[in-house]
């Protein structure tokens, strides 16, 4: 498995990292338990020592299934998660009170089955609360051995600036990938200046850009995607141009429109380690099949060209969710 750095924190990960919401929230009914232990074990047979998850993806259930499943090779994996809503639940609001913080740092090291967080972000920034009482919150939660690194997630360059001047940010966690690249504006300048890793989410665009969803496909009516304007059906059907121009280049390599969208942003900067999540095996071996297409300037410039030939119809948030973005 091919490592990398993020930034100048000296956490090392695995290339590719296993985004885990998706096992328990946010996209249909979770997997059983016993097959979430399976596809986690899997991963770790394979080489993956990032794993993603958060106190809000249950609230906790998703935390509770990676410290049984992880807990046999606990010390060669790097494990984060995050806190920032009140009691875990999204749809409640957002709580980075420091006395808030330290609750869900409890909560979170009991039930990942640990005695310390590697990688502990904020995951969306409060307004109601200075960025940097949080970013000391989590710099004592480090004196005392609880925490490793702290990272914010969907945080803007002026929030990032604030904390990482109170505790250094081991890595900025937000949205990336082909079908949204605003990042790159202001927020990789601003991390490649401060020396701050950077983990993409969503780095399939919610699984849009694998080319396996169609104006046709229907979603649980749990999954999340059924809220998101890019995902209706109007915008699906715009936005398969997209996803026709990554299956060209996909052909052309021998690839997968999945394993060039993640070969793409492996490609941007050596301190970036998406984190796609899969519910599936096969799929899990597919996403790290990205790691052996290599794609020379010629490719991504004839990916470049393509993108900008191509609008991208629909919005990435609800409106509820779009207001807890701080940009």
């Amino acid at each position: 498995m091919k490592k990398r750095t993020l930034g100048n924190s000296g956490l090392e990960v695995s290339a590719l990292g296993l985004g885990c919401m998706g096992l328990s929230f946010g996209l249909g009914v979770p997997v059983e338990r016993k097959d979430g232990i399976a596809l986690l074990r899997g991963a770790v047979e394979r080489g993956v020592t990032f794993f993603d998850t958060a106190e809000a993806y249950g609230p906790g259930d998703n935390e509770d299934l990676l410290g049984e499943a992880l807990q046999p090779f606990r010390d060669e994996l790097v494990i984060a998660t995050k806190f920032g809503f009140k009691g875990g639940k999204v749809a409640d609001g957002l709580d980075s009170r420091p006395e808030n913080i330290r609750v869900v740092a409890e909560a979170s090291l009991k039930r990942l089955r640990t005695d310390v967080i590697d990688l502990f972000y904020q995951h969306r920034v409060d307004p109601n609360v200075p960025i940097e009482d949080v970013a000391g919150t989590v710099r004592d939660l480090i004196a005392e051995g609880k925490v490793k690194h702290f990272g914010l997630s969907e945080a803007g360059a002026a929030s990032i600036r604030k904390a990482h001047a109170v505790q250094p940010v081991a890595a900025l966690q937000s949205e990336y990938s082909l079908w949204w690249r605003e990042p790159e504006a202001d927020i990789l300048p601003t991390l490649e200046e401060l020396g701050i890793g950077f983990v993409p989410f969503s780095p399939l665009g919610k699984g849009f850009l694998t080319g396996a969803i169609t104006t046709e496909t229907e979603f649980d009516p749990s999954d999340f995607r059924n809220t998101v304007p890019r995902f209706a059906a109007e915008a699906r059907q715009a936005n398969a141009k997209l996803v026709e121009a990554v299956t060209a280049i996909a052909t052309a390599k021998g690839a997968t429109p999945a394993q060039i969208a993640l070969a793409w942003l492996l490609a941007q900067k050596p301190w970036i380690a998406p984190i796609p999540g899969t519910t599936k095996l096969h799929r899990l071996d597919e996403n790290l099949g990205a790691l052996d297409v290599e794609l020379t300037e010629a490719d991504l410039a004839e990916i470049g060209a393509a993108l900008s030939a191509i609008r991208v119809v629909g919005d990435r948030y609800n409106a509820a969710n779009q207001a807890r973005i701080n940009r």
